[in-house]
């Protein structure tokens, strides 16, 4: 009756006084429900609504409608509402994805080693609050919000806002409209067991639709006269479309909200619902068509729009300073909340020296930087203005309570074959800046890598490593014919190889101009390799030792790597060299010399088209001294194996085929990704290996060993999934290389 009564007092007065300023102003509130990515439908219906001239005086929403409600009260037009959600990622949103090149060297290794990583304190498996903590969205509303940072009173908005959050503590339902924007819009869209909770002046705080998802009385004791809603929200379902686990939360979610709206739908003066059946909480791939559902639901109330326009009067548009520049000058950051973690630790994660101009897309990498340390359950920033137009960073952190993770994994390839890997991880053992961390592989083969990091940020940080790395292979009697005496006499073509390394090192390492890893250290070797193919040991045993000896040696390295994926890179530079002085040995090795081993890798990784990539790299080492020390020598063959000593991947040759103490090789591969996440590619690898070819001049004579390849690989929570396909025409033979999960 009441919705009828306002639609009948627009279209009187509004034919009397279309042409004249109305003696009225109404005032129109907008209600904007959650809803996730159905949410989108709001920019349609907004389309609708600006256009007719409706002037909106205050503007109240949760969750999705909190998101699109802030950004239009913060001064963003429909269009430029439409333009931004129509270029979000929203993936990297949902799942706080971080991109890889934000990451430091030591975070990158840490996530491309483990499927799943769980808190493990006091021995006790638990999950995680949320599968997200919401960074980026707070990094992307912290940008799109920062000309409207200093406002601390939503009220004082271009349009009046406030959004609607849930005390976890006390089941209350919350308003909030003071504080930080970001802040505020990330407790209202915390969705339970997706996003993380929010912690807002001491109250633990999740999605606002648990509670309230249509604040209709919230925006009419606003003083509003008329209200307009926009309801995304989903009906209760039936069981034939409850099939998973998130759809029946939703489900659950819903009955309270679902049992309000008949009273809260009576209230509303226009109330628009677009037809959003067909989609999801989570279709933002369809965005463009729930957008279009909004706008033709919400034309249904064109002339009312119109009507309703005309009760209010013309004020005058002040016109939004939008920062829009790239770059701003850091006088001084402030910390707080890091009560374990130094401020130097912070700023050294952050990539930060000031004062000093920062992109801001630097300063959101810093930012992600530091939340892929895992050290900080949230990380709130605002970016204030100073009088001399330059910017304070004041920073507040809340400590992930959380310090020991136990952490999964599994990996197949061709030379060490199936392992499941089983770590744990221990932050702040000894020090606040510490991390401890031991992997033991279980399967064909048993492995293990133990590290201890003490990470003290821009300084010079501090590491102990030690692994152990065993395989077995059969491999040509060529490989052997260093190290066989001139007496044994064998006729066997193929022998099995038994390969033990025991690796103990000690280093330092700092990152110098924000890319490069710099580092340095003394390091330890047993190595140990046999076969019981050939031969009888002094105990009459059937076993040929080849090596049995400790190497110790001096080593530096520089590491470059601005790949945005490791394994399927689109963009970005890859470089890596290090340089070993062999100084002393024992064991076996007793006319030792002293040696040298050095060498590089460079890549080149560009996109060619959307789907199109490009991968080029080029490589060599070389050995310097000493020719009776073969243990070191570079042996090529096999794809998908983890790094260890001098082996080298090539296309068309099995593992530890070709041998020698120097050698050459480029790789040139063209991946085509024809649904996300699925690829195809080609690759040619051509390659010289040999004895002394720096020594000899060889590097430019003509090629020796060439392999293509043509594979599949699929991208996967538990890490790519590859089958190449090869062939060598040296050979005249084909095969398959095979490897799945992370390396490790």
């Amino acid at each position: 009756m009441k919705k009828a009564l306002y639609i009948c007092m627009f279209l009187v007065v509004g034919v009397v006084s279309s042409q004249t300023e109305p003696s009225k102003d109404l005032k129109v509130g907008l209600v904007l429900s959650g809803g996730g990515a159905k949410g989108l439908a709001h920019i349609g219906a907004l389309k609708v609504i600006e256009e007719a001239g409706v002037r909106i005086d205050y503007i109240g929403g949760t969750s999705m409608g909190a998101i699109v409600g802030a950004l239009y009260a913060s001064g963003y037009s429909v269009k430029q509402l439409d333009s931004i959600f129509s270029n979000v990622n929203y993936s990297t949103i949902i799942q706080d994805e971080i991109p890889r090149n934000a990451k430091t060297f030591y975070e990158k290794l840490e996530s491309e080693r483990y499927a799943l990583t769980l808190p493990f304190d006091n021995f006790e498996v638990r999950f995680p609050s949320g599968l997200s903590k919401g960074q980026n969205l707070y990094n992307l509303m912290s940008k799109l919000t920062a000309h409207v940072n200093d406002i601390d009173d939503f009220s004082k908005l271009p349009i009046p806002f406030f959004c609607m959050a849930t005390n976890v503590e006390t089941g209350k339902m919350v308003v909030l409209d003071k504080g930080y924007l970001p802040s505020a819009v990330k407790a209202s869209g915390a969705l339970p067991s997706i996003f993380s909770p929010v912690i807002i002046d001491d109250m633990l705080l999740v999605d606002g639709g648990v509670l309230n998802n249509y604040p209709i009385d919230e925006v009419r004791a606003k003083g509003m006269d008329v209200i307009i809603g926009i309801d995304v929200q989903d009906g209760l379902q039936d069981r034939s479309k409850l099939n998973s686990i998130f759809e029946i939360l939703v489900q659950i979610n819903t009955f309270r909200t679902a049992n309000e709206m008949e009273a809260k739908r009576s209230k509303t003066d226009i109330y628009i619902q677009p037809e959003i059946e067909d989609f999801t909480f989570v279709s933002y791939d369809e965005g463009r068509k729930i957008i279009e559902t909004g706008v033709s639901e919400a034309s249904k109330f064109k002339e009312d729009l119109q009507t309703l326009s005309a009760q209010q009067k013309q004020h005058p548009t002040k016109k939004i300073e939008f920062l829009e520049r790239s770059s701003f000058h850091i006088s001084d950051i402030a910390v707080q909340g890091n009560e374990k973690y130094t401020k130097a630790y912070v700023l050294g994660k952050l990539k930060l020296k000031v004062p000093g101009e920062i992109t801001y897309d630097a300063f959101s990498e810093g930012v992600n930087n530091l939340s892929a340390t895992g050290s900080f359950q949230d990380i709130d920033y605002r970016i204030v203005p100073e009088r001399n137009g330059k910017f304070k960073v004041l920073f507040t952190l809340r400590e992930n309570k959380s310090t020991t993770f136990l952490r999964l994994g599994a990996h197949y390839d061709q030379l060490y074959r199936s392992a499941a890997l089983i770590n744990i991880t221990k932050k702040r053992f000894l020090t606040n800046n510490d991390i401890v961390s031991l992997d033991i592989a279980l399967g064909d083969n048993l492995r293990y890598n133990f590290n201890y990091y003490i990470d003290r940020g821009f300084h010079w940080n501090i590491g102990f490593n030690s692994s152990l790395d065993v395989f077995d292979k059969d491999v040509g009697i060529g490989f052997a014919t260093p190290d066989l005496s001139e007496e044994l006499n064998t006729s066997v073509n193929k022998i099995n190889l038994e390969y033990m390394d025991l690796t103990n090192q000690v280093y330092f390492e700092t990152l110098y101009k924000r890319i490069f890893l710099l580092g340095g250290g003394l390091e330890q070797k047993w190595i140990k390799y046999l076969s019981e193919t050939i031969g009888i040991d002094e105990n009459d045993n059937p076993r040929t030792v080849f090596e049995n000896s400790n190497y110790f040696n001096v080593f530096t390295y520089v590491k470059l790597d601005t790949y945005d994926n490791s394994f399927f890179p689109k963009s970005g530079l890859y470089f890596t060299g290090d340089f070993h002085l062999y100084a002393l040995a024992s064991g076996m090795n007793k006319d030792f010399k002293s040696f040298s081993i050095a060498k590089a890798k460079f890549g080149y990784a560009r996109s060619l088209s959307e789907n199109i990539s490009a991968v080029i790299t080029a490589e060599g080492g070389f050995k310097i001294g000493n020719d009776e020390t073969h243990s070191f020598d570079f042996l090529l063959g096999g794809y998908g194996f983890k790094d260890l000593n001098n082996l080298v991947p090539l296309y068309g040759y099995e593992a530890l085929s070709l041998r020698g103490n120097s050698y050459i090789k480029t790789n040139l591969t063209f991946d085509y990704e024809f649904i996300k996440k699925n690829h195809l590619n080609l690759s040619i690898n051509i390659a010289k290996v040999g004895d002394d070819l720096l020594v000899a001049g060889n590097w430019t004579n003509s090629i020796e060993y060439i392999g293509y390849a043509a594979g599949y690989g699929l991208e996967t929570l538990f890490g790519p999934i590859e089958v190449k396909y090869s062939y060598s025409p040296e050979r005249a033979a084909v095969g398959w290389h095979v490897k799945a999960g992370y390396r490790f």
